[in-house]
């Protein structure tokens, strides 16, 4: 238990939230590498030569390397330094895109229909990649194992119970879910919607670009929506609203290229 107090004492970069890490970042990077790869396998992943999947790698290339010069010049490099960044394009019509730890991102080709161009795209990109550098996967899979096996280590979850164990890690990085963990699930998309801002801002691409990429979502959205305190993610218009009030604080990041 004491080793998981050690990990729960840290701070978000940027926002300053204190956050709850019971895990051990490397161990979950070992377990992320194996699940990514295994997705890959067994999923259609666009190929390197393909100009959306070259889109896709530069932009990811771009911003996770205007991030860690950041973290690097306000000595948090340790944060991203084991990382083995992979950014990789999917063909899947879904209007999806997520990220696990150590650097791991996939986009859907369905994703692109809205993002139109890499500037919309540096905002999924960005998005993603704040989840990474916030850890939020480790708060999520944290959160999931005190709800379900109480205050146990990650080693020993996996060798007691290592099929809970591998569903908890999914549904934590946004395969399933559950009513208990939405709110703090909303809580981490608005935290990786406003430092995606300031990342992209970063890497050159101009923050405001988040508003018409929200608004198109708005847009692209078909049915009633269900009531916000029912989803994982904040509605469409809150972050619409959201990206507009955080808009002046991205641009003092805004290096224009």
């Amino acid at each position: 238990m004491a080793a998981n107090l050690l990990y729960a004492c840290s701070f978000v970069p940027f926002t300053g939230r204190r956050q709850l890490r019971m895990m051990p970042e490397g161990l979950l990077g070992d377990m992320a590498a194996a699940n990514y790869q295994g997705f890959m396998d067994t999923n259609t992943v666009v190929p390197a030569s393909d100009s959306r999947a070259q889109m896709v790698q530069g932009s990811g290339e771009r911003i996770s390397a205007a991030v860690i010069n950041y973290l690097k010049e306000t000595n948090q490099a340790s944060r991203v330094q084991e990382f083995d960044w992979a950014f990789n394009l999917v063909e899947n019509d879904q209007v999806n895109a997520w990220a696990m730890p150590g650097g791991k991102v996939a986009i859907y080709t369905g994703m692109l229909n809205l993002t139109k161009d890499e500037n919309g795209l540096a905002v999924v990109m960005a998005h993603e990649i704040a989840h990474i550098v916030a850890r939020h996967g480790n708060e999520r899979m944290s959160q999931q194992l005190l709800l379900t096996m109480g205050a146990v280590t990650l080693d020993i979850a996996l060798r007691e119970e290592p099929e809970m164990t591998r569903d908890l890690f999914m549904i934590a990085y946004g395969v399933g879910g559950t009513l208990g963990s939405l709110a703090y699930s909303r809580q981490h998309e608005s935290e990786a919607d406003a430092l995606g801002m300031v990342f992209m801002a970063m890497a050159g691409y101009d923050p405001s670009h988040a508003i018409p990429f929200w608004e198109r979502m708005l847009d692209h959205s078909e049915g009633p929506q269900p009531p916000e305190f029912l989803s994982t993610h904040p509605a469409h218009q809150s972050r619409i609203d959201a990206a507009k009030e955080y808009l002046p604080e991205a641009m003092k990041y805004y290096k224009q290229k």
